[in-house]
């Protein structure tokens, strides 16, 4: 199967395929360069999204990726940065191995098919040449025949009249001659052409056009099998990935399966756990028999009553109308006392750890300077050993001071430590979900004192303005009522820093007087003497009531 041989006559067909066929491979060059850029635009969207979702650094949000379901986004976020990088390795390989070599394939191929079709067009001049050379000699040696016909009859016509001389006969049987001369030599030059012509003829057609054929169907052959090896390279290119994108989504399915309930829970736990023991039950108070000792109209039970404000409060005890409200928005005591026992020891735990970095920190470069030294010692040249002795004294100190402020939060640790109930680690997991609810009910409760006499949320104010009652007729008009009585006495289990308008701090052992009950808001209001009184956390103190106290 030859195009030189059953193609002869379809030269110009061959001229408009080949030309289809430089299209279809620049087509699908267009193709696959189109594939690359949704490749790279798909893997830039896929790296925005990953980076969209990370967490912000030193962020609050960098914190709840602790828990191993946040873990296990993240590290779906890490593999869907890996699975978009694979996505560019699809468009640069394609890029290169398809869109270049083709490229430059197709500049390779348009010059080769014009040099055949160029090497066609000139055969077939050639041959035409060959034709017309042919034709003029053909006519050539027919209008001689005529001529020296024409010659002939003419002698014969004058050598039968008797009227003409033998000069005009002779001359008319010399012009035949002549003429039947040419018409032999015209015979003979065409004979000779016609030889020349179907010898050219025959080798234009049966050698140089089908060897030019040939030559144009090897390339068109080359064209297909080369547009057959990119399109198989495309599919290669896609599968080589496949592996690495198998491990990224295998590194999903495994972050995936830690995920784990049971400890994110205990997290929670250790996270919001307060230290502070449940509170306990709610004695029942008796109404049917006459009041043995005043309600502090400033408990939660009328705050919670008919919404009306009658301020009730001891001589020297006035301003502690509201006792949770907090004096001011800084930082917390140096030791956390602000905090509930669980969540002060984690906080100091903390610091601890932080501490010793630093110190860790701090030698470390004291020793590289020391090092520093004993080099600058050994060999003066590179420089004074002298130069570095100030830094490291500074090093020195701070090692000094960080040392104390160790001592000093480890010390407030151990206290911490000390006081804690020491409880099972299966009692610690039951009790840590209501230790979570009783830190709410207790800032609910804050939130709850805070409120204006109507019920209705009031915001913080600043230090100088905060709840303040203005020094009127107001204050005399209760200057000389009663305190309210003791119905009890309590003994403090730890130390506990008030902090906040309307607490009092009490040491650990400390024996105080209970002049209001715990209402289930879980504070006791308890006095020290008569200047001094305030609300405690009930699991801080020890409660004794009075017999008759608890009868009434």
């Amino acid at each position: 199967m030859s195009w030189g041989t059953e193609l002869w006559d379809q030269f110009d067909n061959l001229e408009k395929h080949t030309q289809w066929g430089i299209d279809v491979l620049e087509k699908y060059i267009k193709f696959v360069k189109e594939r690359t850029e949704i490749e790279l635009s798909y893997a830039k969207q896929l790296r925005n999204l990953s980076k969209k979702y990370q967490p912000k650094k030193n962020s609050k949000e960098e914190e709840e990726y602790r828990y191993t379901s946040t873990r296990a986004f993240l590290a779906t976020l890490n593999e869907m940065n890996d699975y978009a990088g694979q996505h560019e390795v699809i468009s640069e390989n394609m890029t290169s191995l398809i869109i270049g070599e083709l490229t430059r394939y197709v500049q390779e191929l348009k010059q080769e098919r014009k040099s055949h079709f160029h090497d066609g067009r000139k055969a077939q001049q050639h041959i035409e040449t060959c034709w017309k050379q042919l034709e003029a000699s053909k006519r050539r040696f027919e209008r001689d025949c005529k001529e020296a016909d024409r010659a002939q009859q003419y002698f014969e016509k004058m050598d039968a009249d008797i009227n003409v001389t033998k000069a005009d006969v002779e001359k008319a049987r010399q012009q035949a001659q002549l003429r039947h001369q040419m018409a032999e030599d015209s015979k003979a030059e065409y004979s000779s052409t016609l030889q020349k012509f179907n010898s050219e003829q025959h080798d234009h057609y049966y050698t140089h056009i089908p060897n030019i054929f040939q030559k144009i169907q090897e390339m068109e052959e080359r064209r297909i099998v080369r547009i057959g090896e990119s399109m198989k390279t495309f599919a290669d290119v896609d599968r080589q990935v496949i592996p690495i994108i198998g491990k990224c989504l295998d590194e999903i399915t495994k972050a995936a399966e830690s995920v784990d309930h049971k400890n994110d829970s205990q997290m929670v736990i250790e996270a919001f756990k307060s230290g502070f023991e449940p509170p306990g039950d709610v004695d029942f108070e008796d109404f049917t028999q006459p009041m043995k000792r005043t309600v502090s109209e400033s408990s939660l039970s009328n705050s919670r009553g008919d919404g009306k404000y009658e301020p009730k409060f001891g001589g020297k005890s006035k301003g502690k109308l509201w006792p949770f409200i907090k004096k001011n928005k800084g930082a917390g005591p140096e030791d956390f006392s602000n905090l509930p026992p669980e969540q002060r020891r984690k906080k100091l735990q903390q610091k601890v750890d932080e501490l010793n970095k630093d110190i860790q920190k701090e030698m470390d470069q004291r020793d590289a300077l020391t090092k520093m030294k004993d080099v600058y010692i050994k060999n003066p040249q590179m420089g004074d050993a002298a130069s570095v002795d100030h830094r490291l004294s500074e090093l020195e100190q701070n090692i000094e001071k960080l040392r104390l402020e160790v001592q000093k939060f480890e010390g407030w640790l151990a206290d911490v430590e000390g006081r804690l109930p020491a409880r099972t680690e299966q009692a610690r997991r039951q009790s840590g979900l209501y230790e979570a609810q009783n830190t709410s009910a207790v800032n609910s409760c804050a939130q709850d004192r805070e409120s204006s006499p109507d019920g209705s949320y009031t915001e913080e104010q600043s230090q100088e303005t905060e709840m303040k009652v203005p020094a009127t007729d107001f204050d005399d008009e209760f200057d000389d009522e009663e305190p309210l009585p003791t119905i009890g006495t309590c003994k403090a289990l730890y130390t506990f820093e008030g902090q906040n308008e309307g607490t009092i701090s009490v040491a650990e052992g400390e024996m105080l007087y209970v002049i209001e009950e715990d209402k289930g808001d879980g504070w006791t209001r308890i006095r020290r003497n008569e200047d001094e009184e305030g609300y405690v956390p009930t699991s801080y103190v020890e409660v004794y009531l009075d017999k008759n106290a608890k009868d009434s």
